[in-house]
Parts: C-alpha cells; structure tokens; sequence
C-alpha cells in the first residue's frame, strides 16, 4: 500500500467528521432565532441539547457493534445518510416536537462516527502511525465547528435560519460516493474477524473498562472548554457574549486542532523509542497529563487575553491527550474490533457529558469557576493511572 494514497484515505475519511460537527453546531448558530420563531424557553432549549448527547451515548455501543460486524463502508454510508437526513428534515420542523425528534436522530447516527474514524484509523494506518488518525480527525472537527456559525451566519440573513440545515445535509449526501469511490481504489489492512476478541470477551476485558474510565475523567477538560469557554469570558471579566464570542472564544479550537497534531507527533515519535505502542501511549497521556496542571490558573488571570491564552494552553493539551487516549483501543483490540471499542469512549464521553454539564453550571452558579478548574486540571492524572492500572504490561 502506497503511504500516499493510506493518507489520502485517512483524510478524506476525516472530512465525515467535520460534516459531523457542522451538522451538531448549526443548532447552537442558530439557536436565537428558532427560540423566537417557536417560543422555546430556554428550558425547552436545554431539553433539545440533552436530547442529542443522550441517544448519542446510549447508541454508541450498538453502532460500534453494527461496524465491525457490516464493515467500514456500510456502517458510514449508513451513519453519515441517517444523519444528513436529520439535518434536512430539521429545516422543515414546526416547533418543539419536531426539534426534539431531529436531535434525538442526529445524535443517534452520528454515534457512529468516531467509533467509524477510529475503525479507519486501524485499517489505514500502522501501529506506530495511529496517533496521527485522532490528530487529523481533531482538525476535520475544528474545521466543522468554526464552519457552523460562518455557514450560519452567511445563509440566515438572506434565506433564514432552515437553509444551513439544508445545505449540510446535501454536503452529507455528497461525501458518501466520493468516499465509496477512493476506497475502492485504496487498500485496507488485513483484518480477520475468525480471530478477533467476541464483544463478550471485550466487555469483562478489564482494559475496556479501564479506557472507558479514564476517558470519563480525562476529557472533562475538553468537555468544558467546548462548552463553557464563551460563559467562563461573560461571568470572569464581565464580557458581553457578543463580544466574548467575536474576540475570544474563537481563538481555542484553533490551538486544539493544532494540539491534536501535537499529540499525534509526539505519539509517532515515542513509538519509536518505547518498548511497546500502549507504553508509549501511557507517556504521551502522561505528559499532556501534567502540562494540562496550570488549567487551574485560569481563572485568576488578570485580563480576558491572559484568560484566554491560558484555555487555549488548557485545551491544546487536552487534545494531545485524548488522541493517544483515542488510539488504545486499537492497540488492544485490533482493527476488527475498532468500532465497538472506541464506541465504549463515545458513550463514555456522551454520558460523562450529560452528568456533568449541569453540576459545572450549578457550581459556577454558587463557586464560580476556580474550584471547576481546579478539579478539572487533577483530572488526566486520573486518567493516566487508572491507565496504568488496567493496561497492559510490558
């Protein structure tokens, strides 16, 4: 296999991701215009956001499940078609009902997609590659968030807040044959599933567990710099949201895209020079692990901009981490059964999100944001030893 063309797959592979994001931010664009359009609260708002992560969560494990046993190319074109579908369909709801449906749908087919780009990063790649597979998925995401309000913003002055939603979902319906198209022409590893670990045996795998664990407390850092970053400016310095947003809050999912290449260079590198992949790993996870200690800090800096370079410090790293988080399953499970292992982080990761989101904002309402900072940046030491405690020894 030529190493261009394995690349080429891993990219185009990747751009499902940034349609992904597209499709799950546009409602956050968009969201003060439908709440005067329908008259939500922003109750009824809330409950159409939890609607996503939660069937995003507990359909995890059954997508994961329907890939390794349909294949890669079934299990996306299914997923990324069930999904631009729910886009389109948004554009012509009526009210609360309807949104609620097309938010439950969307997050159910869009489970499958970073267990699927975790499934490509195994057939792909080679093993001392794979860090690199998070790296550019952690990109294609950036590009899918910062897309949704541009995307957003362009479309509703002149055709109103449902177009972007129609435009997503045929993008969606785009990449399918184009992607059918490379990967015929790219070939996969070889995997076999006669010898491959049953879903059984995975589920009383106590590195399973251990993984699903750590990614529980570790990416609770990325959890709230995705959510909380324009609230943290508002209620720290007293910014207006608006201003919050157009000066500031753009600025850290750029430094996380980039800290996802960083964490995958680094993984590349200390493949090479430890004794086993999951040992690098551990190190790589280790590392980002004790650079994401000053997280703590950021609420005492003095102005927004300090403010603001310390999430971006704080997010960068949390990415690095996650990417070599991200890989593990691979390394432990193989290719074959990609899918439903790293659908065990995304259900983790959807539930972590579910609980938590509402204790962070009843402890920024009470404490304000440093004790949630303080506890946050603990948080991948955590991980890395929960980590070390379950996995494999060399």
């Amino acid at each position: 296999m030529r190493a261009t063309s394995r690349w080429w797959a891993v990219v185009v592979f990747m751009l499902a991701s940034s349609l992904s994001y597209l499709d799950r931010q546009l409602l956050a664009a968009v969201a003060p215009a439908i709440q005067r359009e329908f008259q939500l609260s922003s109750a009824e708002y809330g409950v159409i956001v939890s609607a996503f992560s939660l069937t995003y969560a507990l359909s995890a494990p059954l997508a994961g499940w329907f890939l390794d046993r349909a294949g890669l190319n079934i299990g996306i074109t299914l997923s990324l078609g069930l999904w631009s579908m729910a886009g389109i369909a948004t554009a012509f709801t009526s009210g609360f009902p309807g949104l609620l449906a097309c938010r439950a749908w969307l997050g159910f087919s869009e489970s499958a997609n970073i267990p699927a780009t975790g499934k490509a990063n195994g057939l792909y790649l080679r093993p001392g590659e794979r860090t690199m597979g998070p790296a550019i998925n952690q990109v294609a995401i950036s590009v899918g968030m910062v897309g949704a309000p541009v995307l957003a913003s362009k479309m509703m002055a002149v055709w109103g807040w449902r177009s972007p939603f129609l435009v997503a979902g045929v993008l969606g319906f785009l990449w399918i044959p184009l992607w059918l198209a490379l990967s015929r022409r790219i070939p996969q590893n070889a995997v076999n599933l006669a010898t491959a670990m049953s879903v059984r045996a995975m589920t009383f795998d106590r590195r399973l567990w251990g993984l699903v664990a750590a990614n529980i407390v570790g990416m609770l850092i990325y959890s709230l710099w995705m959510n909380w970053t324009t609230v943290f400016l508002v209620k720290t310095h007293g910014l207006s949201a608006t201003d919050a947003n157009l000066r500031l809050a753009w600025i850290p999912p750029v430094f996380a895209a980039a800290g996802g290449l960083a964490g995958g260079s680094i993984g590349l590198r200390l493949a090479r020079q430890a004794k086993s992949l999951t040992a690098a790993r551990l190190r790589g996870v280790l590392l980002a692990a004790c650079l994401l200690l000053p997280t703590a800090l950021a609420p005492v800096a003095p102005t927004p901009a300090l403010a603001t370079a310390a999430i971006c410090w704080s997010f960068f790293w949390a990415v690095a981490m996650s990417v070599n988080i991200y890989t593990l399953p691979i390394d432990y499970f193989g290719a074959e059964r990609a899918g439903f292992a790293i659908a065990a982080l995304t259900f983790a990761y959807g539930l972590m999100q579910t609980v938590t989101s509402p204790a962070i904002g009843r402890a920024v309402d009470v404490y304000g944001f440093g004790p949630v900072c303080a506890f946050a940046a603990l948080t991948p030491l955590m991980a890395w030893a929960i980590l070390r405690v379950t996995g494999e020894r060399h």
